[in-house]
C-alpha cells in the first residue's frame, strides 16, 4: 500500500507538523512500508491462537498497603516556598 505524497501532507497538516519535500518524501517510503508490514500481519491466520494478555503470568503483582513512617507535617511544610492552612499554596492557573 503506498502512500501518495498528497496522504502524508494531510496528515502532517492534522498533527500540525511542518514538513519539507524532502521528508514528505521519506516518510511516504517509510510509512508505506510499515504499512506493507501490518498489511502482512493481518493476514496471518490466528483462528487457533488464543489470546495473549501477557508473555507471562502475573498473580500477586500488587504489595498489600500497609501504613509506613512519614515525615511530620511541619517538616515538610517547611520545604515549601509558600504555604497555608497547612497546605501547599501554589499559584492560581485557572481563571474565575
Amino acid at each position: 500500500m503506498a502512500l501518495t505524497r498528497d496522504e502524508i501532507a494531510r496528515v502532517a497538516h492534522m498533527a500540525r507538523l511542518s514538513l519539507s519535500e524532502e521528508e514528505i518524501e521519506g516518510f511516504a517510503e517509510q510509512l508505506s512500508r510499515i504499512l506493507e508490514h501490518v498489511e502482512r500481519i493481518n493476514q496471518v491466520d490466528v483462528t487457533d491462537v488464543p489470546p495473549t494478555y501477557h508473555a507471562v503470568t502475573l498473580q500477586n503483582v500488587l504489595r498489600e498497603d500497609e501504613p509506613q513512617p512519614s515525615l511530620e507535617r511541619e517538616t515538610v511544610l517547611a520545604l515549601a516556598p509558600e504555604s497555608e492552612a497547612g497546605c501547599y499554596k501554589v499559584p492560581k492557573i485557572t481563571e474565575g
